[in-house]
C-alpha cells in the first residue's frame, strides 16, 4: 500500500492537481459526453489559477502516496463534498479512503451536521464507494446522484 500522507496545499501542487482531475474525471466522463465538451473542459481545467486555493469557505486537502502527489479533496461551507479525486494509477491503495475520512473531518470542523455530493450517474465505481463508507442516496436526476451521509459532530 505505501505510506499515505493528508496535508493541506502548496503552490507547487496545482499542476499535480490538474492533472489527477483531468484523468480521474476522464476515467469515468470517456464514452458518456462528447469528446469536444471534455476537451473544452480540460482546456479550462488548464487554465485554473493556484487562487482557486484561496475560495472562501473551501478547503482543499491534498494526499500523498510515498511522497509523490495523488490525489485531493474539497469541501464547502456548504457541506458539499464539492471534489475527492484519485489519480487513476493510484486507485486501490486507500488514498481515497484517507481523503474521504480527512474531508469529513474538516465538514466536522465547520460545523457540518449533514455532509452531501453528487456523483455522475454512470461513474458507480464512486457510487460503490460512498456507499461502503455510510452514504445514502437521496435523490437522481438523468446526469447526477445526490448522496447524503449525516456526521457525528
Amino acid at each position: 500500500m505505501g505510506t499515505i500522507t493528508v496535508r493541506s496545499p502548496r503552490a507547487d501542487d496545482l499542476a499535480p492537481l490538474v492533472e489527477v482531475y483531468i484523468a480521474a474525471r476522464r476515467s469515468y466522463y470517456d464514452g458518456h459526453l462528447p469528446e469536444a465538451e471534455l476537451a473544452e473542459w480540460e482546456r479550462s481545467a488548464r487554465a485554473l489559477g493556484d487562487d482557486i486555493f484561496d475560495k472562501p469557505g473551501r478547503v482543499w486537502l491534498c494526499a500523498d502516496l510515498d511522497h509523490e502527489f495523488a490525489g485531493f479533496a474539497q469541501v464547502g461551507p456548504d457541506g458539499e463534498l464539492g471534489l475527492l479525486h484519485v489519480a487513476p494509477a493510484r486507485w486501490g491503495n486507500g488514498v481515497g479512503h484517507a481523503l474521504h475520512d480527512a474531508a469529513l473531518d474538516a465538514l466536522r470542523d465547520l460545523g457540518i451536521t449533514t455532509a452531501r455530493l453528487d456523483v455522475f450517474v454512470e461513474n458507480h465505481r464512486a457510487q460503490r464507494f460512498y456507499l461502503a463508507h455510510g452514504w445514502r442516496e437521496t435523490g437522481r436526476d438523468e446526469t447526477h446522484v445526490r448522496m447524503a451521509l449525516d456526521l457525528d459532530v
